[in-house]
């Protein structure tokens, strides 16, 4: 078995080692079993559309709705 070195922040690792405690197992079977779950059982990364991938970031670029209605946003475009 391979060795792998990671870095968690403190919630994440508070996380593991309560589970790892509940289930009376090692924080290195937790975090195994999480990864397996994520890319055996298809959990994992969540596949969605452009708008759903990008939610977070909707709405936070200031400028006008739409460009096309003022002539000067168009100024040169197609050349």
């Amino acid at each position: 078995m391979k060795t792998l070195t990671l870095r968690l922040d403190e919630a994440l690792y508070a996380k593991v080692l309560s589970m790892s405690k509940r289930r009376k197992t090692t924080r290195s079977e937790v975090v195994r079993e999480a990864l397996h779950v994520c890319f055996e059982k298809g959990n994992g990364f969540s596949k969605g559309s452009a708008f759903e991938l990008a939610n977070d970031l909707a709405g936070t670029v200031a400028g006008p709705a739409d460009l096309s209605i003022n002539k000067i946003h168009l100024k040169g475009f197609g050349r």
